[in-house]
């Protein structure tokens, strides 16, 4: 735990390195110091078809990069706080222009939870 999804538009690709920044949010969960970091996992998604409104009428497709923490559920609001905005500053790094960023914690209810590992 946590699992982190990228998801990004597809057009962000031309400025950055996917691979690095799915590094990027590994090390923002790491430097939070809630997960050890074997239980860290990454994943990145890319979106060719979305639809978001921009001032640019011939463009409305604004770039996006959105990072979802799912965490087991038992953590407090602070702890919450200190991932969201680790992972959004190790994303600014990137200085990518024209581009939303947006971060997501996401409680898992521990109770419901299951997993298997084979």
């Amino acid at each position: 735990m946590p699992h982190c999804i990228i998801e990004y538009s597809e057009e962000v690709t031309q400025t950055v390195d996917i691979k690095a920044l799915m590094s990027c949010v590994f090390l923002a969960a790491t430097q939070s110091a809630l997960f050890s970091t074997g239980d860290i996992k990454v994943r990145a998604i890319p979106y060719n078809d979305f639809y978001a409104e921009t001032e640019n009428e011939t463009n409305n497709k604004q770039l996006f990069i959105h990072v979802c923490c799912k965490i087991l559920s038992g953590r407090h609001l602070e702890q919450r706080q200190k991932l969201s905005e680790l992972v959004l500053s190790h994303l600014n790094t990137f200085a990518i222009k024209s581009v939303s960023i947006s971060v997501e914690i996401v409680d898992m209810e521990r109770e419901s939870y299951n997993k298997r590992v084979s």
